[in-house]
Parts: C-alpha cells; sequence; structure tokens
C-alpha cells in the first residue's frame, strides 16, 4: 500500500541573484552573505527579509507502504523520529525563526548547527556529531529559458532513521526522481536505511550540474560562432558574463567533492560501508563536473583571445585598405603638386601647359598609375584578400 500527496508548495520561487538574464544590463552579483555581527553570541540566527515562510513536507516509508504529508508543526514530526521506519523531513524555505528554532529543538541540532543552516551561504562540508551527521551542498538547477541557473544551499542531518533536509527556496529542486522512486517502490530506496537516502539526495545534487553544464556547453558553441564571424562589444560582454557565471559554478562544487570524501574516508556507525561505495561513485561524478567545468573556463579564456586577435585582424584589414589608399594617392598628390604650380613664362615654363590635350593627358596618366598600383597591389595579395 502506498499512500503519498503532492510535496511541493506552489509559491514562485524567488530568483537567486545567481542567474543570468539577456535583457537585463546589469552585472551578476556574488552572494550578499548572511553573518552575524562581529560578537555576536554563537548560534545567532540572520533572516533575510525575503525568504519564504517554510513549509515542511515528510516522506515516511519501509518496503511495504510510503505516506507523504505536509505538516502544520515541527512538533508533528516527533511520532515518525523514533519508529522503525525511515522518515525523510524536507523544509523548503528559511523565512521563519520560530519554526527553525522549534525544528532544531524536535531534531536536537546544536546551536552552531542551525546557525550554519540559516546563515546562508555556507561552504560545502561535514560535521560529525553524536547521533547526526551535517552536510552541507549547494544545489544547482537550470533556468527556465536555460540561461544561468539557480543556486542555493540545501542542508542535510542523517540521523539514525530520519533525513532532514532544509532548502532555501520551495522550489526548483532536483529531489523529484527521489521522491518518485519512493512513490513507485522503484529501486531499491525503500528497501533501505537512511544513509542510502542521503546518497540518493546527494547523488541528485551532484547530477543536477550536469544539465546546467550542458547549456553552457552549447553557449559557448554559439559565441564561439558569433566570435569568429562578426564579434562586437556585446560578444565581449556575453563571454564575460559566462566566465563568471563558471567562475560561480566552480566555487559551488569543487568543495562539495572534499565534503563527499570526507563522508568516504570518516568512519561513521550511521553510514554503513556498503553505502560508501555509491558515495564513491558520487564522488566520481562530482570530479567529472569539476573537470567540465575547468574545460568550459578554458574554452571561454580562449574564446577571449579568439575575439582580441578578431578585433585584431578587424583593425589590420582596415589600416591595410587605407594604407593602400594612402599609397596611391601619393603620386596623384605629387603630379598635381607639380602642375599646381601655374608657371607661365616662355622660359622655364611647365611642361605640356600650353598643349592642347595636357589636361587630359596629365588625368590619363594619374588614372594609369593608380591603375597600375592597384594592379600591382592586388597581385601581391595586398588588396581584396580572400577572408
Amino acid at each position: 500500500m502506498t499512500r503519498l500527496t503532492m510535496l511541493h508548495n506552489p509559491t514562485r520561487f524567488k530568483p537567486s541573484p545567481i542567474e543570468d538574464d539577456s535583457d537585463n544590463d546589469d552585472e551578476l552579483e556574488f552572494y550578499d552573505f548572511n553573518e552575524p555581527e562581529p560578537g555576536s553570541p554563537p548560534g545567532t540566527l540572520i533572516i533575510d527579509a525575503d525568504a519564504s515562510i517554510p513549509n515542511i513536507f515528510l516522506i515516511d516509508y519501509n518496503a511495504a507502504e510510503a505516506l507523504g504529508v505536509q505538516l502544520a508543526t515541527p512538533e508533528d514530526c516527533i511520532p515518525y523520529l523514533d519508529s522503525h521506519s525511515v522518515s525523510w523531513v524536507d523544509v523548503q524555505g528559511l523565512g521563519s525563526e520560530d519554526v527553525l528554532q522549534r525544528l532544531g529543538k524536535v531534531f536536537s541540532l546544536h546551536d552552531l548547527v542551525l546557525e550554519d543552516i540559516v546563515n546562508i551561504p555556507q561552504r560545502p562540508k561535514v560535521e560529525s556529531f553524536d547521533d547526526q551527521e551535517l552536510i552541507i551542498l549547494h544545489m544547482v538547477t537550470s533556468r527556465e529559458d536555460g540561461r544561468g541557473f539557480y543556486d542555493e544551499q540545501v542542508s542535510l542531518i542523517l540521523g539514525k532513521n530520519y533525513v532532514l533536509t532544509v532548502q532555501e527556496e520551495p522550489e526548483n529542486d532536483v529531489f523529484e526522481p527521489i521522491r518518485q522512486r519512493i512513490h513507485r517502490n522503484r529501486g531499491v530506496i525503500r528497501s533501505q536505511r537512511s544513509d542510502y537516502l542521503t546518497y540518493a539526495l546527494i547523488d541528485a545534487i551532484v547530477d543536477g550540474f550536469f544539465p546546467v553544464l550542458e547549456d553552457y556547453g552549447e553557449r559557448l558553441e554559439d559565441l564561439q560562432d558569433e566570435v569568429v564571424e562578426k564579434p562586437t562589444r556585446q560578444t565581449l560582454d556575453k563571454i564575460h558574463k559566462i566566465k563568471r557565471e563558471l567562475l560561480l559554478l566552480r566555487r559551488a562544487i569543487w568543495p562539495q567533492r572534499d565534503a563527499i570524501n570526507a563522508l568516504i574516508r570518516e568512519e561513521s556507525p550511521l553510514i554503513d560501508r556498503e553505502v560508501r561505495v555509491f558515495l564513491r561513485d558520487c564522488y566520481d561524478h562530482t570530479v567529472q563536473v569539476i573537470d567540465m567545468v575547468e574545460t568550459y573556463r578554458e574554452l571561454a579564456a580562449n574564446l577571449m583571445d579568439i575575439y582580441l586577435s578578431s578585433l585584431s585582424n578587424s583593425t589590420n584589414e582596415v589600416m591595410r585598405f587605407l594604407t593602400v589608399i594612402s599609397t596611391v594617392f601619393i603620386p596623384l598628390t605629387f603630379v598635381a603638386g607639380v602642375y599646381g604650380m601655374n608657371f607661365d613664362t616662355e622660359i622655364g615654363n611647365m611642361p605640356e601647359l600650353k598643349l592642347p590635350y595636357g589636361y587630359v593627358l596629365c588625368w590619363l596618366g594619374m588614372l594609369g598609375m593608380s591603375g597600375g598600383l592597384l594592379f600591382y597591389f592586388w597581385k601581391k595579395g595586398w588588396l581584396f584578400s580572400p577572408k
């Protein structure tokens, strides 16, 4: 028997500052760190004014059945924490200090743990406690228009029979396939303990980087064609923007490799040896993501070099054309200067001044010199060179 309700809050997702808006000329913003003032006591919580109100969702399952409900208060989690089934409590939103404080009491969270969960963003890390494991990771999802990405912090608390996840925002997470696997009893997730659920969630977070990187791969290909064919000032802005976004991706994924590696190395009674094998697969995926990010950053840097080379070539083409024009007019200027002195004496008179067709012959001579020079430049490849 399986009972599962819709677990998503329809509240509109608030965009993260780490996004790319092609219609917006503003520069991308880095994180606004929610940190207590210097000298504040440990455990001080800083709630962002526009943070979403927390919504608490519970999935309680075992091999026979699964139950999914939305809880009204943090205290409603208590009956499920000591059961023999696995309970996944998903908190979406950080907009209520009261709810978060009560949640900390229900799960016996240390004040510093609650501070790390609420005061975002934190560097991805793993911390071990007597009966809990704190795992802080960054989750990225592609924007609807395929330009840029959302980035939010996800905190996981692994207990003996439960997993607590706390997300910044109510939507755009990567956990829906995990919910469906539990709902439809696919794979072995319903027959495993909470450590396997933790692995599944971490794996979903890491794999969420791949669709984002695919979008950046397509954008880099388009930029490469644009840089080679017709580079503009807007092209340079696009390159700068994509380099900055890739830097943010790099900052998100590099510490997560160390965090996952810490889960593999450190012996914890909450994580079975078999689950560590799966975590090693997560580590491999993380290394693969890092390689892709570094490759794309190198491509972006190469695009900058190609842009500068294309700009320099365009400037050289213009200068070459202007040089040819100047060279053609040098002898014409000489001839015009000589005949522009207008001497009219019987002795030492300028040649051809009294010739009936002197003016026409002068023009024919100048046109002949210009044509000869242009033909010579063309034969040497200095004029109208192939693109």
